[in-house]
C-alpha cells in the first residue's frame, strides 16, 4: 500500500545537480566571504540571544531593520529560510486542488517547477520570445483559466538576465485579481523593484533573498513583501519557528554593515560590464546584456565542448541550453577579478583553437 499523496509516486525528490569545481561560477554566488569582518559584531550580539529559548527580542529588531531596508512596514514582511522556502509557502497557500496550476514564463528559475510540484501545484509555462520579451496578451489569456491560481514573473529573469517590460508587468497587475508573484532575487543589481506598488496592487507578492547581493547563499535567508492582509494569510501556512535565532541575529548585523555589500556589488557590476565587453570580442560568442550578477551567452554550436573544456580546467559554469530559446547557451556568474580573468583567458584559448579547427 502506498502511504503518501498519490502524485508523489511518480515524482523524484527535489534535488540540485549542478557542476562543481574549484572555480565556482555556476550558481550566481558571491565570491565575498563577509563573515570574518562581521564576526566580532555577530558574536557580541549573540551574547544576548539565548538559543535555549524560542523567543528573543532579536526577531523584532530584524523586522525593524528589514522594514527600513525594504521601505515597507513591518506588517508587510515575512521572512524564512531563503527565497525557496518563501516560494514553497506561496505555492502551498494558493493550491486549491489537484487541478490548480501556477503560470510562469520560460525559461525562468528552474525550481519554480520543483517546489510547485512538491506541494501538488501544477505549473504551466509561456515561452519567451527570441529577444527574451513575452506576449503579455497570451500570458493573460492563460491566466484566465479558473484553475490558474498564481502568476509568476521573475524580474530580472533568471537565467536570461534581462528585466521584463515594466509596462507589461503593470498591465498584468491591473488585469487580474489573482496573486502575482514577482521574484526580485536580483533586484539589488538591477535597482528595479515593485515594492512601492504593494498598496496599489493588493494582489502583488514580492520574493527576495540575501543569497546573491548579500553574499549569503549558505545562510538561507529570504523574505516576502506584500500587503499586511496577504502576509497574514501566508503566515497561516508557515511553521511558527521556521527561522532560527542565530540566522536572525546575523542578518541584523549584515543590515548594519550593508555598505560593505554595496561596495562589493559595485565591483561586481563594474566587472560585469568588462566581462560583457571582453566576451563579445571572442569569435563565436554572443553575450547578452544582464541586470543581474551573471551573463548568459551563446557559443554558436560550441557550448557543450566549451563547458567540458572549462570543467577540465577546474571552472564550473551553468548549462542553460535545456529550453529552445536558450539552445546552445551557457551562464557564467560574475566573480572576483582573478576568477573572471581566468575564465576569459580560457575562453580565448578555447575559441582560438576552435576557430583554427573550423577554418582548416
Amino acid at each position: 500500500m502506498y502511504l503518501f499523496r498519490k502524485d508523489l509516486k511518480a515524482k523524484k525528490p527535489v534535488n540540485i545537480t549542478v557542476p562543481n569545481r574549484k572555480i565556482k561560477m555556476g550558481l550566481n554566488e558571491s565570491a565575498l566571504d563577509f563573515f570574518p569582518e562581521l564576526r566580532s559584531a555577530f558574536l557580541e550580539k549573540m551574547e544576548k540571544v539565548h538559543l535555549n529559548r524560542y523567543f528573543n527580542e532579536i526577531t523584532q529588531e530584524l523586522y525593524s531593520k528589514l522594514s527600513r531596508y525594504a521601505g515597507v512596514d513591518k506588517s508587510e514582511l515575512a521572512f524564512g529560510n531563503g527565497a525557496d522556502e518563501m516560494l514553497y509557502y506561496i505555492f502551498t497557500a494558493v493550491r486549491e486542488d489537484e487541478n490548480s496550476f501556477a503560470l510562469s514564463l520560460a525559461p525562468s528559475y528552474f525550481d519554480y517547477k520543483s517546489y510547485s510540484g512538491a506541494v501538488g501545484l501544477k505549473i504551466k509555462f509561456l515561452s519567451l520570445e527570441t529577444n527574451f520579451d513575452f506576449d503579455v496578451e497570451r500570458f493573460l489569456a492563460i491566466s484566465k483559466d479558473k484553475n490558474c491560481k498564481l502568476l509568476i514573473l521573475c524580474n530580472p529573469n533568471n537565467p536570461t538576465g534581462n528585466l521584463l517590460d515594466e509596462k507589461k508587468i503593470i498591465k498584468i497587475l491591473e488585469s487580474t485579481s489573482k496573486p502575482v508573484m514577482i521574484d526580485e532575487t536580483y533586484f539589488e543589481f538591477s535597482q528595479k523593484s515593485f515594492a512601492d506598488e504593494i498598496n496599489k496592487f493588493s494582489n502583488l507578492i514580492i520574493v527576495r533573498s540575501f543569497s546573491k547581493s548579500f553574499s549569503a547563499a549558505g545562510l538561507r535567508f529570504g523574505y516576502l513583501i506584500s500587503t499586511e492582509k496577504n502576509i497574514n494569510e501566508l503566515k497561516k501556512v508557515m511553521t511558527i519557528f521556521h527561522l532560527n535565532l542565530m540566522t536572525q541575529t546575523l542578518v541584523t548585523v549584515m543590515l548594519d554593515y550593508k555598505d560593505l555589500f554595496w561596495q562589493y556589488n559595485r565591483k561586481i557590476l563594474k566587472e560585469k560590464k568588462r566581462m560583457l565587453q571582453e566576451m563579445n570580442k571572442v569569435g563565436k560568442v554572443t553575450a547578452h546584456p544582464s541586470a543581474t550578477n551573471f551573463i548568459a551567452f551563446n557559443t554558436n554550436g560550441e557550448s557543450e565542448a566549451f563547458f567540458e573544456f572549462l570543467m577540465e580546467n577546474n571552472i564550473a559554469i551553468r548549462p542553460v541550453w535545456h529550453h529552445p530559446i536558450l539552445r546552445d547557451h551557457l551562464r557564467v556568474t560574475i566573480s572576483d577579478k582573478n576568477d573572471n580573468d581566468l575564465f576569459l583567458k580560457k575562453m580565448r584559448i578555447f575559441f582560438a583553437t576552435s576557430n583554427q579547427h573550423s577554418s582548416s
